[in-house]
């Protein structure tokens, strides 16, 4: 073994070593702080519910390799009483567990939550029918046909569905479905994107595929994210994308791409404002570069695998493209590096503050590609209503899912409104769904 891969090794050890090392906690900032720069680039110990941060193209550091940080999260059991922290004048309370990778929630328009395990391969249904605020009864509504099933969506849209449809890893699948079934009422049909030239839906790299109508109805969009980190090789062929379809699988078009991996799509309410929740490329820096939630341009690119946030080229793609680094989007909402934001959410209920109503939630699933661990939370996006805009910034929402030690007990990554309009969020770390609500 040659000199320099014996300092990568033993380099590779100080850190998974340090990673063990319990770590003294410095105060968490107050609520209300704004962090902007290199402030808002900590870790999970300055996280609290109220605390913003804001991250602008001009905070971005230079890129430097960061192969050797390996800080996986070591999930540990969940204690015996948890606490995750929430804003003052809300509660947070254990809604249900016993899940295996309890991927994504979706609310019904009678009020069930469809919840998909996706290691699992089924979709179950929890229902409350004593209106106590906790599900009562739980019925496995499909396990046939699925093959890492993650996003899921009534069609059409509104109170009235006919169809659930499901984002397998390899294609989209629908049930037929009516309102407060609690098991799917036939079999699968399978839709026109299992035959798309090349494959389209095929599985390998990042599996999850989330799954949107437009408010209309006439059109169906369907993320697939990168099959690698950075590579711009054939694999790569329709991936890295966000498409566009007829609800019927046919009539396929790319909607936006450069877009390494949107884990989470969805319309913002009112307007026909797709959105998204994207996870950025790794090895490029500890704080390098940020993952973002936005706003989504159609025919927009994104800089996957060329480019970063706007026209700064991989170190490693270096000179490629020359003629596409004016084209890159600068996306609305930068969020900290490695944070793996997963699937959000629109607040539409009436529980929570006016102040609240249309603005995101998002499930920050936790780094794994940093020394100082960040994410595991949830956060809340705030958008100026007058002008419907981002305002650039994210607020931390929930958190506490890390132990004092720096030990992780919950992993966020399903987000959904209920319908009487508390906040459920599922985390895949112990298998657990928790409600949040605001006491007026």
């Amino acid at each position: 073994m040659g000199n320099c891969c014996v300092v990568r090794l033993f380099c590779l050890a100080i850190l998974i070593a340090a990673s063990f090392v319990a770590v003294p906690i410095a105060p968490a900032a107050e609520t209300g702080t704004l962090l902007t720069g290199k402030a808002a680039m900590g870790d999970w110990k300055n996280d609290a519910p109220g605390v913003r941060r804001k991250i602008t193209v001009q905070d971005l550091p230079p890129p430097s390799s960061n192969t050797l940080a390996i800080n996986r999260a070591r999930v540990v059991d969940r204690p015996a009483n948890p606490q995750p922290q929430v804003p003052p004048g809300f509660k947070i309370e254990l809604y249900a567990s016993g899940f295996r990778d309890p991927r994504f929630l979706l609310t019904a328009p009678n009020g069930d939550i469809f919840v998909v395990e996706s290691r699992a391969d089924q979709i179950k249904v929890l229902r409350d029918t004593n209106s106590h605020g906790k599900p009562d009864r739980t019925e496995i509504f499909e396990e046939r046909d699925l093959n890492n099933p993650f996003g899921i969506a009534f069609y059409p849209p509104g109170d009235d569905p006919q169809f659930l449809y499901v984002a397998n890893t390899d294609g989209v699948i629908r049930f037929p479905y009516r309102n407060g079934d609690l098991k799917a009422r036939g079999p699968a049909q399978q839709l026109a994107t299992h035959l798309s030239p090349g494959g389209l839906l095929r599985g390998g790299g990042h599996w999850t595929r989330d799954i949107v109508f437009s408010p209309d109805g006439k059109k169906m969009y369907v993320s697939i994210g990168s099959r690698s980190n950075v590579s711009d090789s054939a694999a790569e062929e329709n991936r890295a994308r966000i498409f566009e379809f007829n609800p019927d699988g046919t009539g396929q078009k790319v909607y936006a791409w450069g877009i390494r991996n949107a884990i989470g799509i969805a319309f913002r309410p009112g307007t026909n404002e797709l959105c998204m929740s994207t996870n950025e490329r790794d090895e490029i820096g500890e704080d390098l570069p940020p993952d973002y939630i936005s706003s989504v341009k159609l025919g927009g690119f994104y800089g996957w695998p060329w480019f970063y946030i706007g026209n700064h080229p991989d170190p490693r793609h270096k000179g490629k493209h020359p003629e596409l680094a004016d084209e890159v989007i600068v996306p609305d909402v930068l969020v900290m590096a490695h944070s793996a934001s997963l699937n959000l959410c629109f607040y539409i209920g009436d529980q929570f503050p006016s102040e609240y109503k249309g603005d995101i939630f998002a499930a920050f699933h936790g780094s794994w590609n940093r020394v100082k661990r960040t994410g595991y939370k949830v956060v809340r996006v705030p958008f100026d209503h007058s002008t419907g805009k981002a305002l650039g910034e994210y607020e931390d929402f929930v958190t506490g899912f890390v132990t004092p030690e720096g030990k992780v007990w919950g992993r966020p990554v399903g987000i959904t409104v209920a319908k009487d309009g508390s906040l459920l969020i599922s985390e895949d770390g112990n298998g657990t769904i928790w409600r949040v609500t605001y006491a007026r």
